[in-house]
């Protein structure tokens, strides 16, 4: 017996089209950087919008970029730091640069794209991007017989 997957409205969903498509090919439009990580990062789809949760503990809301062009939403953060300490005849410096690129494909029109919003609090960067109402579910509709 095969078990096949269904949408309760018969259209894939942007969860479902997200990890059967080449979104989950990091190669195409994703890239970091030598010995660096690409942050894990949860989708959600509701009714009324997609909610895209990014991993990135120990950043600042400064540290990211955020674009939305021909619907791709693309996600990058560059971090530097530096610190140097002298004592005595030496001194200790040491510095780190960490940087990451994601990219995910939206649905063609599904998004309002003036209302994408963003926000960053305990380590999480969530980015809202609510649907446009054309888009978004009807509920079923009783129709009567004349």
């Amino acid at each position: 017996m095969t078990l096949a997957k269904r949408s309760e409205n018969f259209l894939p969903s942007f969860f479902d089209r997200f990890f059967n498509s080449d979104l989950m090919d990091w190669n195409l439009t994703n890239f970091s950087g030598p010995n660096n990580t690409l942050p894990a990062v949860n989708v959600k789809e509701t009714d009324d919008e997609y909610i895209l949760e990014v991993a990135a503990p120990g950043m600042s809301k400064k540290d990211f970029k955020i674009n939305f062009q021909n619907n791709v939403l693309t996600i990058s953060s560059e971090k530097k730091e530096e610190k140097r300490e002298a004592e005595d005849n030496y001194t200790r410096r040491e510095f780190s640069y960490h940087s990451f690129q994601r990219s995910f494909t939206v649905p063609h029109n599904d998004v309002d794209s003036d209302k994408i919003s963003a926000g960053y609090a305990d380590g999480i960067l969530s980015v809202k991007l609510p649907k446009r109402e054309e888009v978004k579910p009807k509920p079923a509709r009783e129709i009567k017989i004349s």
